[in-house]
C-alpha cells in the first residue's frame, strides 16, 4: 500500500513538473524583430553638363529683377475695382491699354516698377489705389545658342535659365566644339553688343558654380 502512494505521487509530480515547464516556455515573450533601417546614401550634387537628358524642366522661379517684355501676360489687379483689374499681353510695341491710362509703356520694367507707375497714374482718378502686378505667363524671355551644339536655334524660356542649362535644352556639344571658348553676345540699354566669354571646362571641371552666367532675354551663347 505504501509503495502503490509513493509511486502516484511520484506520477503526480512528475505532471506537475512538465505542465509548469510548458508554461514557462509559452509565457516567455518571443524575440523582437530588429528592423532593418537603411540610410539613404548620401551622393554628392553631379556638376550639371550640357546632356539632353538634364535639361531642367522648369528651370529657376523668376527673379524679382524680371523685365518684362513683349507678348507676356500680365494680371492687373486694383483693389476693390473689378472693372480696372484684367488679364492681358503686352503687345509687340511693348505697351498695354488700361480704362482710364489709356497706353502705358510695360516692356523694359520690371512687375514692382510696372506697379508703382499704374499706381500713380490711377491716383489722379482715385485716392490711394492698390495696384499689383503679376507675369501670368513668360512669352518674352528667348535666348538663342548658336555654333556646335546638336539642336542650335531659339529657346523660348519661361523661367530664370543659366548658360548651362541653355547648353543641356541644346543637346550639349558636338564632337569638334570648343567648350573653353564659349562667347555670349549681350546687347545693353543703347543697343550695343556685349560679349562675355565662358569657359564651360573651368566652370564644371573647378565647380566655378559663379561663373554660370543667368542669361538675360535676347542673349545669344555661341560655341565655337
Amino acid at each position: 500500500m505504501r509503495l502503490t502512494s509513493l509511486v502516484v505521487a511520484s506520477a503526480i509530480l512528475a505532471a506537475f513538473s512538465a505542465s509548469t515547464a510548458r508554461a514557462q516556455t509559452s509565457a516567455a515573450p518571443a524575440p523582437a524583430a530588429s528592423a532593418a533601417v537603411t540610410a539613404p546614401s548620401s551622393t554628392a550634387a553631379a556638376t550639371p553638363t550640357p546632356s539632353a537628358a538634364v535639361a531642367p524642366v522648369g528651370g529657376y522661379p523668376l527673379s524679382t529683377e524680371y523685365i518684362i517684355g513683349p507678348e507676356d501676360m500680365l494680371q492687373i489687379t486694383v483693389w476693390k475695382n473689378e472693372s480696372l483689374s484684367r488679364t492681358l499681353a503686352v503687345r509687340p510695341d511693348g505697351k498695354i491699354s488700361l480704362p482710364l491710362l489709356h497706353d502705358i509703356q510695360a516692356a523694359g520694367l520690371t512687375p514692382m516698377q510696372l506697379r508703382d507707375k499704374i499706381a500713380n497714374a490711377l491716383a489722379e482718378f482715385m485716392p490711394n489705389p492698390e495696384v499689383s502686378v503679376t507675369v501670368d505667363d513668360v512669352r518674352s524671355y528667348r535666348i538663342s545658342v548658336l555654333g556646335e551644339v546638336n539642336k542650335p536655334g531659339q529657346l523660348q524660356l519661361k523661367a530664370d535659365t543659366t548658360v548651362l542649362e541653355a547648353l543641356a535644352l541644346a543637346g550639349g556639344f558636338r564632337d569638334f566644339a570648343s567648350p573653353g571658348k564659349i562667347m555670349i553676345l549681350r546687347k545693353d540699354g543703347k543697343g550695343a553688343t556685349q560679349k562675355i566669354p565662358f569657359n564651360y571646362n573651368r566652370v564644371v571641371k573647378d565647380n566655378r558654380s559663379q561663373d554660370n552666367v543667368t542669361l538675360k532675354s535676347g542673349d545669344v551663347v555661341v560655341v565655337p
